[in-house]
């Protein structure tokens, strides 16, 4: 009888399953970076007193504070 060794295999699909799911995070992140960052721009914005200005992409926000 021969002995197969199938540990090797599951390795290599929780090493693709891991690869896999990974690229999925980084294209999520990619996609929804820029409209997190504005979301939490805007908080500290309200936080501090100041005012939000859009950027010209998501993610470039900015936060101005009126001097005295």
């Amino acid at each position: 009888m021969k002995y197969v060794n199938n540990k090797g295999q599951a390795l290599v699909e929780y090493l693709l399953i891991i690869a896999v799911v990974s690229v999925v995070i980084v294209t999520v992140v990619k996609l929804l970076g820029g409209y997190v960052m504005d979301s939490a721009t805007k908080t500290g914005c309200n936080l501090s007193g100041g005012t939000y200005v859009d950027g010209a992409s998501p993610g470039k926000g900015t936060c101005v504070h009126d001097s005295i």
